[in-house]
């Protein structure tokens, strides 16, 4: 049976992506050749808000190289060809990646790209209650939703551990009362970018639409919350720029792994494929059994050619518990066999085509259910592998209806977004168009590079299959850039994609 789920990238696929960092053959200058401007911006005070797209986090955590590459620190390179003042940031402490709090680890190191994603060696230096000092002009939060950065005491230290404080704003807020807008503020900024409300969905979205553990924010919410911030933003005439939010489930996190990931190397063990013997101990009676109640096609046998499906929990299904145990008892079964099976597969049924399986689930799948990790514990060794004989949580699932909820609720803020740029005479990135085009076979070509979203070969995202790599930030970098061209008149030179690797090294100099 299964030991280890193969990941799905080849070796292979180290060598492509990594060697494909050093193309200089992008053109130098992406501009019309006529000289640079500002147009009728401002930019000698720049200010970023947003979550962890501005803070530049890559491969699962924050650290030095990535936030160099933040799409805020490019912009404010190229806003310095043109008056732009000094822009400072946060940086961590290494290229490790990851926090601490209190000498303990709260957020562990990067990943980079071995056989598969694999964290690399060393413990984080970061600690949050070393407080740095001074204003800093890019404010993206990892984790902050819309509310967030209104929130006083976001940024206090002493509510890291309660869960009412950030501990990455913890590190630099200007004091433990303060804002994150209150922060960008008090700078007196000439020009703004504001980039937020990703977090609003996708903490749903990860949790496999589990709102106990993270909900949507509602949209009144939203739109008190974004508004807020706009009005306080644009007071005394200051210009910026904003930009909408793609639709989370469009991005790699929940395409790499497929409805139909069980191959049938993994439904074997020494060589010996073992569908049969499961297809006779496990799936056919409980098929059988759901069958006779009419739910046959909630769990069908495997195939002997071909991948399979999965099984899961499925929330919405109707709790056949009791029933299933009654009937597998009237098949033969014990009593206490046939509670466990009717408890476990009550709600359980494999998984179909518009299932989104959150990348999460790689490193499970396979595995012995825990209660420490996945909140369930198998009761017996004959169901011991998450996804084979024991249904995966619901919370590695976005079901379609899930899906179809993310969809509406970023839509509707997406029109608030719009709304308010528009009526304060803002520059507009329609992020959500550009992640339509990234998802296309033809992506996005730019400076003689093909990006799309595809997982790691894309160029676009980094490999915890949420944040861009270097390459898509200097390419979210330039969207902003046309959008500022466009609205203010400016002549700004945009980032040479071809000086921006798509995957960090394990060791980085």
């Amino acid at each position: 049976m299964i030991k280890n789920f193969k990941w799905l990238l080849l070796v292979s696929l180290t060598f492509v992506a990594c060697n494909s960092d050093d193309n200089t053959t992008a053109p130098v200058d992406s501009s019309d050749g006529l000289p640079l401007t500002a147009g009728s911006a401002d930019f000698s005070k720049y200010v970023a808000l947003g979550d962890s797209f501005a803070a530049g986090f890559s491969d699962n955590a924050l650290f030095i190289k990535g936030q160099e590459g933040a799409y805020p620190n490019i912009l404010a390179q190229q806003f310095a060809l043109v008056g732009g003042g000094e822009f400072k940031t946060p940086f961590t402490n290494d290229n490790i990646g990851g926090l601490l709090l209190g000498g303990n680890i709260i957020s562990g190191p990067r990943l980079y790209l071995k056989d598969r994603p694999v964290p690399v060696a060393g413990t984080p230096t970061t600690e949050v209650t070393a407080h740095l000092s001074g204003s800093f002009n890019n404010l993206g939060v990892p984790g902050a939703k819309s509310y967030h950065l209104l929130a006083p005491g976001y940024g206090n230290p002493a509510g890291v551990v309660a869960g009412t404080a950030n501990p990455y704003f913890a590190r630099f807020a200007s004091s433990a009362t303060t804002t994150v807008l209150a922060d960008a503020i008090s700078q007196n900024p000439t020009f703004f970018s504001l980039w937020i409300g990703g977090n609003d969905e996708l903490g749903y979205a990860t949790a496999g639409g589990d709102p106990t553990v993270n909900p949507l924010t509602p949209t009144a919410t939203f739109d008190g919350a974004y508004n807020a911030l706009i009005t306080q933003l644009v007071a005394g005439g200051r210009k910026g720029v904003v930009a909408n939010l793609p639709i989370v489930t469009t991005l790699p996190y929940f395409h790499v792994l497929t409805y139909n990931q069980l191959t049938q190397a993994d439904l074997s063990s020494g060589g010996v494929s073992l569908v049969n013997t499961l297809n006779a101990q496990l799936y056919g009676p409980i098929h059988n059994a759901l069958a006779f109640l009419g739910q046959g096609d909630r769990i069908k046998l495997l195939s002997t050619t071909g991948n399979n499906p999965m099984i899961m929990v499925d929330e919405n299904l109707p709790d056949l518990s009791a029933s299933l145990k009654a009937v597998l008892m009237g098949g033969g079964l014990d009593a206490t066999t046939a509670t466990v099976l009717g408890q476990i597969f009550g709600r359980a049924r494999q998984t179909i085509p518009t299932d989104l399986i959150c990348l999460s689930a790689s490193a499970r799948l396979g595995k012995t259910p825990s209660v420490a990790i996945d909140g369930i514990a198998s009761p017996s060794p004959t169901l011991s592998q998450l996804g084979v004989t024991f249904p995966l949580p619901d919370r590695y699932v976005l079901l379609p209806s899930e899906v179809a909820e993310i969809e509406v609720a970023t839509n509707a803020y997406n029109l608030i977004i719009k709304t308010a740029a528009d009526a304060k005479g803002l520059a507009f990135v329609d992020a959500k168009s550009v992640m339509d085009q990234l998802g296309k076979p033809n992506g996005i070509v730019m400076n003689n590079f093909t990006m799309t979203s595809t997982f790691v070969t894309g160029g676009t995202f980094s490999l915890d299959g949420v944040h861009p790599s270097p390459r898509g930030y200097a390419l979210i970098a330039n969207k902003f850039i046309e959008a500022i061209n466009l609205k203010y008149g400016s002549n700004l030179k945009g980032a040479d994609l071809g000086n921006y690797r798509i995957l960090f090294p394990q060791t980085i100099q």
